[in-house]
């Protein structure tokens, strides 16, 4: 993913700049990516970053008129244009279109204009008049910052493993860490999967000053967020529409063209049914799979038609398998180790998606934010497979993540499940394309707090569909809910969209192991055709029985892999066998022990 990396030190070194020229080069995920470094050994600062061409932040350094405050940006600034413009009419110089402006912005509120940036994003400062740095975050800490200290210096990277590749002693997995990731999908609080290294905490300003120790200040807090009254019914719906009205369009700015992923939900057809844009000149597209169309697609499809848009499927099939084991030592190596093998997906559909444009609006995290929706809990490895010492650590994991869960939950969502667990698949999806959700827009997220508690459904935003396209409010989505519903034939509908749901969870990605038995006794009946597909368009129990088995056992079954401190021994055979052969399911670990063997191939031994 673009970012930016960085040695802060009072004693200088001559391996520095080499040192911050491999950070760099460990940023470099495409050819379409543009890099640079900045480096003021009087203020101690050695610095570079990576940047999609074309994108907000390609303008790197940022200067004021004076050329004493300079500004390393990565990310975007949903600003109102109203506010870039006032800048100009003070007589402050920059570009259109970009980053250039925020460095005024700095001139004119010192380190408060943080608290004006709108959207994911991190960035240095410098300001060679007070002789500072200031490393910085947004206020939900997507954009990750990762950093290790030590008497040389502090360390900083985008990406874990621009600091795996010049710091040695950081080469080593935390169990704690470990066993969070493989409990929870996630690291849990500010820490990371390795030894030595942590990460900024959310909406971070920490100042550096010669000879002083590092202010590490926080320029916003929940509470502010927190402390506001519930609306009624009838005000926060109002509100939630004029919000919605003046905030979207700032989300289809910019230089680059843009694209809209659909699916069969609310919270995508939002966007479309008020998007700024006349008839077929916005490209929707939606991922499809092999064995039928599933529910998202023929809904996209159908609400795209009705906008007026072109509409595209990506499909995952045979091609994407050929490319899995590339793709998905890919995505477990960009995200840092953070997300496992089925991350392969976003890397495949978000380059298809990048043809079509570049700038990808989603309505990801809608459901998070205005439903509060928790996406991710405690969930181990069935017991036998990992030593005793890991096991441990899963009931660790388990308790860690009851104490986050505490309080209110919108925070929980926002600003822990946001950055510890969703922001390692954005980390892939962002290395590809730019990415964009106005769902974390600060006006939004703020009116979120707000919602009176019989509105945490879908009723709002049906509601808000059929205000912005009466058309677009009259089709059900995936799940059979729509905003007027028949009486008698809705409730049915949706009853049998929950079922077909639920049956193709538990005969794919997670069947009980008694099922897989039966399954496997009627194998010849192909009986997988009746029910995966209608959903979902990936199916990683059937791809890893039946397509991905060689692949398997060719990268799991070497001396390496089969001899790794954190496996039972003959395990790894015994679960590898069961699977390949449909006796068992154990999709679900081998998610994790492939991806635990690219961390340690390609981020430990840097293979």
């Amino acid at each position: 993913m673009p970012g930016i990396v960085g040695i802060i030190s009072q004693r200088p070194s001559q391996e520095y700049q080499a040192l911050v020229k491999s950070m760099v080069k460990c940023l470099m995920h495409e050819p379409f990516y543009t890099d640079g470094t900045y480096i003021n050994q009087e203020i101690g600062l050695w610095s570079g970053w990576t940047c999609h061409q074309g994108a907000f932040a390609d303008c790197l350094p940022i200067w004021n008129e004076k050329k004493d405050i300079c500004l390393l940006f990565s990310g975007e600034d949903f600003a109102d244009q109203a506010d870039i413009d006032a800048l100009r009419t003070r007589e402050h110089e920059f570009g259109s279109g970009d980053a250039s402006y925020l460095v005024h912005l700095y001139e004119e509120m010192g380190c408060q204009f943080l608290e004006r940036l709108n959207g994911w994003f991190s960035g240095v400062l410098l300001d060679l008049r007070e002789q500072t740095l200031v490393l910085f975050n947004d206020r939900y800490g997507v954009n990750r910052i990762y950093y290790h200290e030590d008497s040389g210096g502090f360390y900083f990277a985008s990406e874990a493993k621009a600091l795996l590749k010049i710091l040695p002693i950081t080469r080593q997995l935390d169990l704690r860490s470990l066993g969070e990731v493989l409990c929870c999908e996630a690291v849990l609080q500010n820490r990371s999967l390795f030894s030595g290294i942590s990460l900024l905490p959310p909406g971070s300003a920490w100042v550096f000053s010669r000879g002083e120790p590092v202010k590490k200040k926080t320029y916003f807090k929940q509470e502010a967020w927190e402390s506001q009254p519930e609306l009624s019914e009838s005000d926060f719906y109002e509100k939630l529409r004029e919000t919605w009205r003046r905030v979207l369009p700032k989300y289809f700015l910019g230089k680059q063209s843009i694209g809209l992923s659909l699916t069969g939900g609310v919270d995508s057809r939002m966007i479309l049914a008020w998007a700024p844009r006349s008839p077929g000149t916005l490209p929707c597209y939606t991922w499809g799979g092999t064995y039928r169309d599933c529910a998202d697609v023929k809904i996209a499809r159908r609400t795209a038609g009705i906008a007026q848009q072109p509409h595209n499927t990506i499909l995952v099939g045979a091609e994407f398998l050929s490319q899995f084991r590339v793709l998905a030592e890919r995505a477990v190596y960009i995200s840092d180790g953070t997300l496992d093998v089925t991350g392969s997906i976003d890397m495949y559909v978000q380059r298809l998606a990048r043809q079509i444009a570049p700038v990808r609006v989603s309505g990801v995290c809608g459901g998070e934010i205005l439903r509060r929706l928790v996406m991710f809990k405690p969930d181990p490895p069935q017991q036998g497979l990992f030593v005793p010492e890991l096991a441990c650590s899963f009931r660790d994991a388990a308790a860690t993540y009851a104490g986050e869960l505490q309080g209110h939950r919108l925070s929980f969502t926002s600003f822990k499940q946001a950055p510890w667990y969703m922001a390692a698949r954005f980390t892939v999806e962002r290395s590809q394309v730019t990415y964009r959700t106005p769902y974390f827009d600060n006006d939004l997220v703020a009116l979120a707090y707000q919602t009176p508690a019989k509105l945490l459904n879908n009723r709002p935003a049906l509601r808000l569909i059929a205000d912005g396209n009466p058309a677009l409010g009259k089709i059900g989505t995936d799940r059979g809910i729509a905003f007027r519903s028949i009486p008698g034939l809705t409730p049915i509908i949706h009853a049998y969209q929950e079922f077909t749901f639920k049956a193709e969870y538990a005969y794919d990605y997670r069947m009980p192991q008694w099922l897989a038995r039966l399954d496997h006794t009627f194998a010849p009946l192909h009986l997988e055709k009746l029910f995966i597909g209608r959903h979902k368009f990936h199916h990683f129990r059937v791809w890893y029985r039946d397509e991905l088995s060689q692949c398997l056992k060719e990268m799991l079954l070497d001396s390496g892999a089969r001899s790794r401190a954190y496996l039972r021994a003959n395990s790894l055979e015994e679960i590898l066998e069961a699977h390949c052969s449909g006796q068992r399911n154990y999709a679900f670990e081998i998610h994790k022990i492939l991806a635990l063997e690219f961390i340690q191939r390609k981020l430990i031994e840097l293979n």
